[in-house]
């Protein structure tokens, strides 16, 4: 694997964390037999590297540690050395995470562990520098030290990596006994939320601030159930402060991965597909609460983004941009290259006149305008962030808001097009299964709300992408990620989940009934491979690679929310889309596995909430009896997405005969149009009221009774 120092630009371009870097003198092994019998065939303890390719603290290990050939040369000489991308194997990333966590008591990328030739952890840490500085001992001491060990004292690190693993491999023993699922749970969770809330720049903490979609979707379903004013403003105003600071990229559009400030102002620059996702979906259903055109243009860039930056031709969808990039030639790759200017720069592309408003807009100072500069990079540049509105500027120049925006307009036109000339990020082009059912939910429910045709479209090519390449139809298996014509990795319960939750999203938009079957195939397999039957709940993986050390249940929802919180709700879904109740029984066993973490820190899985909240309300049975193509039908189901309604099914009864969803629901096998127009049904628990056809009616069976 030793990629030898000649540079290969495609390589470097095109390929994972593994490949990443052209000139690498160490001889890195992918994981697997290769590898361990290589460890055990020359008796060497194992380096194992995990980290993925827009890491910032990656590439610095790689240049500092990794390209330098005398530790290279130690490190060939001492170790056998593994790279692992923990996008393309969170499985492996999740155990050795836990065993860097339990050892050092925090986590994070790059993960630099060593291992026994059993694959057992004995020594684990994040970044390690070349020689010793911030306070942490130098990479080549690190080696030197556990090779002496290794040599004098073996039978001392296979007892403390085998009573590690044992360790970690003990489960809490949080039981689940006398658990119930009650609204305590719900009120702990938003008092938490409460506490922790920075009601002067909106999000959660002081700061950095990470964007966590899924708190949106637990504190407005918590507003809907509960009435709660502050669930929605804590809310509302979080996703405002965002889209207005320098985490938004307001030049090209889409969300940079965090903010190292408390204010939202200096942003990690790496964009990822999942925070795309999410936060879209965030803002339809702001938009949704609200009637507020500022959410909906927020998901409406965010999604343009998307399908210009990330959108293989094919249809799938990319991973991530990277966070640095070259300014010229002259330069190498700094934080946020690509996105910050000089007020000079600025000036000279659009011109004294439009830049004095454009800088009063965008908070453009000549000195520059970071709050916080981590990597000493930011001197004399800007962070663009929304320092006034559009009225502000209109007023203080003395201007009608029409003028304003269009020299605004035309200022971002121009900035646009000058960036696009300078080097980009370096794009991550793998097309990961679990994060693309991700983003074809999000575009599905755009066209849901915003009912452009392009969003539908998209979301349907994207389905197709991962059926036809990441789907063994035969075997109704899913493959973790592709590149290339390359499906690779086995599937993981992230990757069933997430892309059932976006066909059953696509089968809400278009009504095409393939992608509610592939979602009712995928959960079958779904249980049969991953669920517990002991002690409940779903394993992260199916348990065929013997490599793993154990298999996991992750327990907390962050940037992604887990596979089990999202195969909850999908449970309770299909449960009432099928009327499945082995699967309503399996989400109720699912939540209680869970007991332990929802009644010590309820808001660490605020996407099972989100699913307890369906589980304690009464959700809606839409059916819509129509022609799905037809003008009036259309009108019909944009009413029902109308407003933010959480708890609900909505399905189709087609015109032309066809009875799919009689086959699950017996009881639609006799609703129609009548008069010959569209007809709306709503129903409870499969009791359904006199069915609607007038544009009022409806919207009364729809807004009224039942709790959400």
């Amino acid at each position: 694997m030793n990629q030898g120092k000649t540079p290969n630009r495609l390589l470097q371009e095109k390929s994972p964390y593994l490949l990443q870097h052209a000139y690498n003198p160490v001889d890195w092994f992918p994981w697997g037999d290769e590898a361990f019998a290589k460890a055990r065939s020359e008796n060497k303890p194992i380096f194992l590297s995990i980290g993925y390719s827009t890491c910032y603290w990656c590439h610095v290990m790689e240049r500092e540690v990794f390209e330098n050939d005398d530790i290279a040369q130690l490190m060939n000489e001492k170790l056998v050395c593994i790279k692992v991308d923990r996008e393309e194997r969170p499985d492996i990333d999740r155990i050795y995470m836990s065993a860097v966590q339990a050892m050092t008591g925090s986590g994070g990328w790059p993960m630099s562990l060593f291992l026994t030739p059993d694959l057992k952890p004995f020594y684990g840490a994040t970044y390690i520098p070349p020689v010793s500085k911030y306070g942490r001992p130098g990479f080549p001491e690190i080696v030197n030290k556990i090779s002496e060990l290794w040599q004098s004292d073996r039978e001392k690190i296979f007892g403390t990596s085998t009573q590690l693993a044992e360790y970690l491999k003990t489960p809490e023993g949080q039981s689940s006994r006398g658990f119930q699922i009650t609204e305590t749970i719900l009120d702990s969770a938003f008092h938490r939320f409460q506490q922790t809330y920075d009601p002067e720049f909106g999000g959660f903490g002081r700061g950095p601030k990470f964007p966590r979609p899924v708190s949106f979707n637990f504190l407005f379903g918590y507003c809907a159930r509960k009435g709660n004013d502050s669930a929605l403003e804590m809310s509302l105003t979080t996703l405002r402060a965002m889209a207005r600071g320098g985490m938004y990229d307001h030049i090209g559009g889409g969300f940079h991965r965090y903010s190292v400030d408390g204010q939202w102002r200096v942003p990690h620059f790496e964009k990822m597909l999942y925070d795309q996702a999410q936060l879209v979906s965030s803002y339809l259903d702001a938009y949704q609460i609200s009637h507020d055109e500022q959410y909906a243009a927020t998901a409406k860039d965010v999604l343009s983004y998307v399908e210009r930056k990330l959108t293989d031709p094919d249809g799938g969808f990319y991973s991530a941009e990277d966070a640095e990039s070259v300014i010229d030639a002259s330069h190498s790759k700094e934080e946020g290259a690509f996105y910050c200017w000089t007020s000079s720069e600025i000036e000279k592309i659009i011109g004294h006149e439009d830049a004095v408003i454009f800088n009063y807009r965008f908070g453009v100072q000549d000195a520059g305008n970071a709050l916080h500069d981590p990597m000493n990079v930011f001197s004399g540049k800007n962070i663009l962030y929304i320092a006034h509105s559009i009225e502000e500027a209109a007023e203080h120049f003395g201007k009608p808001v029409d003028l304003i925006e269009s020299s605004l307009n035309k200022a971002r036109k121009k900035i646009f097009d000058e960036r696009e000339k300078r080097p980009h990020p370096h794009l991550d082009d793998k097309i990961i299964t679990a994060w693309n059912g991700l983003m074809i939910s999000a575009f599905a429910r755009a066209y849901q709300i915003l009912h452009d045709q392009k969003y539908l479209d998209i979301a349907t090519r994207a389905a197709g992408f991962i059926a036809n390449h990441l789907y063994d139809s035969q075997g109704r298996k899913l493959f973790r990620r592709y590149r290339d014509g390359d499906a690779r990795f086995e599937g993981g319960l992230q990757d069933y989940a997430f892309l059932v939750s976006g066909l059953l999203d696509l089968y809400e938009a278009s009504f095409d009934f393939q992608w509610m079957e592939l979602a009712i195939k995928l959960t079958s397999k779904q249980i049969e491979l991953f669920w517990d039957g002991k002690d409940g709940g779903f394993f992260d993986t199916s348990g065929t690679d013997a490599s793993l050390l154990f298999r996991t249940k992750e327990d907390y929802d962050g940037a992604e929310p887990t596979g089990n919180s999202v195969a909850v709700l999908n449970l309770l879904r299909l449960s009432h889309m099928t009327d499945n109740k082995d699967w309503r029984t399996k989400a109720e066993t699912n939540i209680a596995a869970f007991a332990g973490r929802l009644q010590q820190m309820p808001d660490a899985v605020a996407h099972m909430l989100t699913a307890i909240l369906w589980l304690l309300s009464s959700p809606k049975e839409i059916i819509i009896a129509g022609n799905p193509a037809a003008d009036d039908t259309k009108t019909l189901i944009a009413m029902v997405y109308e407003n933010f309604m959480p708890n609900k099914i909505v399905m189709l009864v087609r015109d032309d005969g066809k009875k799919e969803l009689a086959s699950y629901l017996p009881f639609t096998r006799d609703m129609k149009m009548i008069g010959g127009k569209p007809t709306l049904y709503v129903c409870e628990n499969y009791a359904c009221r006199l069915p609607a056809n007038d544009p009022e009616t409806a919207k009364q069976l729809l807004y009224t009774t039942g709790r959400m």
